[in-house]
């Protein structure tokens, strides 16, 4: 199905109609959700970018590597952002995703920038190598920042490199990205393949090095496989439900409910792929979670939002580029099925800083338990994260 212009401005307008409707309907009934600013807030797949920022560095440069412009585009009013969302805590993808570098140097090279970053945020950043860390940074009003891969292609053929990677502060290892790499398969691979011999001999040192193991993007297959063979708990940081949106980035009850018997947690994202037509809004994301609770109970679901913080200013502009991106990825390969042009990357009507306040009110508005949204919205990862790392 091809969108137009005039597609996209009747369903953004349709897309503020129907949240203005449930924010003067269901939410006015109700007091707000008031325990966010004491949370723990763990967003367990996110940005820390301002992407308004790379949009004009983009229009003005034409830029040709619109991912190292975004690198650059950490400024004031993300940091203001990050902080007035009650962001405790945030697992930042680094390292190689896919593209034709190298993987293990470009992806040391990243942990080296990623540092500097930092370093140069102490009032506002904080570096995390465990759950003191998360909690620290809590206490001391900064983001922690939790180093982590979508791929463990720069594994090469040597499971040794896992090692290399912990020492360096990598906190977080998802086995693949969406297409088949010498560890198993992606959601796209086309054979649905499982978990490699190389791919077992990597899941042993991830679980020796205390690292936490992501199954986002994987295949079924692998999933399963890793589950099975894992000898600490699993993530996967940041999907759908596929009995709601039967779209391949999305798992099915069975992987769900295998990882939570497991003690691992899932992360329900913020993204197009809630919603098979792949225009979704905030309702389906909590009808996610609340999917996912049934399958795995409440001790077992948060959020990875696939997003940051800072609101889109420019529509019109950000189709524009995501358009373009969305045509680099799918030339390339490595797009998953629900990627599309006129299609963006988070949930129009739950973006910017109050994301995660607005959640908290839609599912305290549903009759959730103050205990429970405490759980889904960083109390639960941050359980899972104690137990794979140590306090």
């Amino acid at each position: 199905m091809s969108i137009t212009r005039r597609d996209l401005l009747k369903y953004s307008a349709a897309a503020s109609t129907a949240s203005a409707l449930f924010n003067s309907s269901a939410l006015a009934q109700d007091k707000p959700w008031p325990n966010l600013k004491q949370s723990i807030v763990i967003n367990n797949l996110g940005g820390i970018d301002n992407p308004n920022s790379w949009l004009k560095a983009d229009a003005k440069h034409q830029s040709k590597d619109p991912v190292r412009s975004r690198l650059r585009s950490l400024d004031e009013r993300a940091l203001n952002d990050m902080h007035n969302s009650g962001t405790t805590a945030v697992n930042l993808t680094i390292g190689y995703v896919a593209g034709p570098m190298d993987p293990f140097e470009h992806s040391v090279k990243d942990i080296a920038h990623w540092n500097q970053v930092i370093q140069q945020y102490p009032n506002d950043l904080l570096k995390v190598e465990s759950v003191a860390d998360i909690l620290q940074a809590k206490k001391s009003g900064r983001v922690g920042i939790i180093l982590g891969f979508q791929n463990a292609a720069m594994m090469g053929d040597n499971a040794e490199r896992v090692d290399i990677f912990a020492g360096l502060g990598v906190k977080v290892i998802q086995l693949t990205y969406n297409v088949a790499n010498q560890i198993g398969s992606g959601s796209m691979a086309p054979d649905n393949g499982g978990l490699t011999p190389f791919g077992h001999e990597v899941l042993e040192r991830l679980n020796a090095s205390r690292t936490l193991v992501d199954l986002s993007h994987s295949g079924e297959k692998t999933c399963l496989d890793a589950i099975r063979a894992s000898q600490s708990p699993i993530a996967i940081t940041h999907t759908g439900c596929r009995a709601l949106s039967n779209l391949p980035r999305n798992k099915t009850d069975q992987e769900l409910k295998r990882l939570a018997d497991k003690g691992g947690c899932v992360g329900i994202y913020f993204m197009p792929f809630l919603k098979e037509d792949s225009f979704p809004n905030a309702l389906d994301v909590v009808s996610h979670i609340e999917h996912a609770i049934k399958v795995c109970g409440e001790d077992h679901v948060g959020i990875g939002t696939d997003g940051g913080t800072t609101r889109i200013d420019d529509m019109a502009a950000y189709h524009t580029a995501i358009d373009a991106e969305i045509e680099r990825r799918q030339k390339a390969g490595i797009s998953a099925k629900g990627e599309k042009k006129g299609v963006v990357p988070f949930i129009p009507d739950l973006q910017g800083p109050e994301q995660f306040q607005k959640l908290a009110d839609m599912l305290y508005s549903r009759g959730h338990s103050s205990s429970r949204i405490e759980k889904i919205l960083g109390g639960n990862f941050l359980r899972l994260k104690k137990e794979v790392w140590g306090a």
